[in-house]
């Protein structure tokens, strides 16, 4: 299971991300459908490392929000 963080983007759809998969990133018009693109991504991105034998990064989520 991978951590994502949802926010909206400057074109009023929302942009998901997966901060432990550099670049894997998507977007939708809802937050559902964000979260269920992102998944999709996410399961791509390992497929494609795995095809390639490449390393999967391992979880980890190094963020604060924080209000300045």
């Amino acid at each position: 299971m991978r951590q994502a963080l949802v926010y909206r983007g400057e074109d009023g759809f929302w942009v998901a991300e997966c901060p432990s998969l550099p670049g894997c990133v998507t977007q939708g018009e809802t937050q559902d459908s964000a979260l269920a693109n992102i998944r999709e991504a996410i399961d791509a991105y390992v497929d494609a490392l795995e095809a390639d034998k490449l390393p999967v990064p391992e979880e980890h989520f190094d963020a604060r929000l924080v209000t300045v």
